[in-house]
């Protein structure tokens, strides 16, 4: 299994506990230096240009990703490259109804809109990958949550998402000021999840 932008490998050193033999790959030598502390086997590379053999793979992980992808055409050619034929991919990202209902979006008026443009929609999605060979499809799921209001301050000042990092300083400033005015005690949240599973089919 291949864990593209593996980040610290904690989806990694989960799958390798349930038996899976697992690489990670990140751009980010920070990433997989912590990935390697968890034990997993990781190698610095973007998705872009992977560093592995033709075929090498029989299944990928993409979790929260592809949204930071320099270009997804060439990564999604890339994870065709690696994968064995009729080798799937799963691929884990937001889809659009959760921005507009993200419960951050009322103090952070931009955000929405970043999001919007970061994450790509599923028909989008579908098009880029059969160009690289795959054959996808979709569910939404959703994950309710109840969140207390301290958690959330903490989450915000830490800038947790980093879309929160993409923000001006102002904006950033104003919201979080009137986060801390604002909200509830417990806070109900809804993520709205895109999930794919992406097969490599004949090309």
């Amino acid at each position: 299994m291949l864990d593209v932008g593996c980040g610290t490998g904690r989806w990694s050193a989960a799958l390798a506990q349930r038996g899976g033999r697992v690489w990670g790959v990140d751009p980010s030598a920070e990433m997989v230096s912590r990935a390697r502390e968890r034990g997993v086997n990781a190698k610095l590379g973007p998705a872009e240009k992977l560093p592995f053999k033709e075929g090498w793979f029989e299944r990928a992980l993409l979790a929260l990703v592809i949204h930071v992808f320099a270009d997804r055409r060439p990564a999604f050619r890339e994870l065709s490259r690696v994968l064995a034929l009729d080798g799937r991919a799963g691929i884990v990202t937001f889809g659009h109804r959760h921005f507009d209902r993200y419960y951050l979006a009322p103090y952070f008026p931009s955000l929405a809109q970043i999001d919007l443009e970061r994450f790509p929609a599923a028909d989008e999605l579908t098009a880029e990958l059969a160009g690289a060979g795959f054959e996808a499809r979709w569910v939404e799921l959703v994950q309710k949550e109840t969140l207390f209001r301290e958690r959330v301050i903490d989450r915000i000042r830490g800038r947790f998402i980093s879309t929160l990092q993409l923000l001006d300083d102002a904006e950033f400033v104003e919201g979080l000021a009137r986060a801390e005015r604002e909200l509830p005690e417990c806070v109900d949240t809804e993520l709205h999840w895109l999930v794919g599973d992406a097969v490599r089919a004949p090309l």
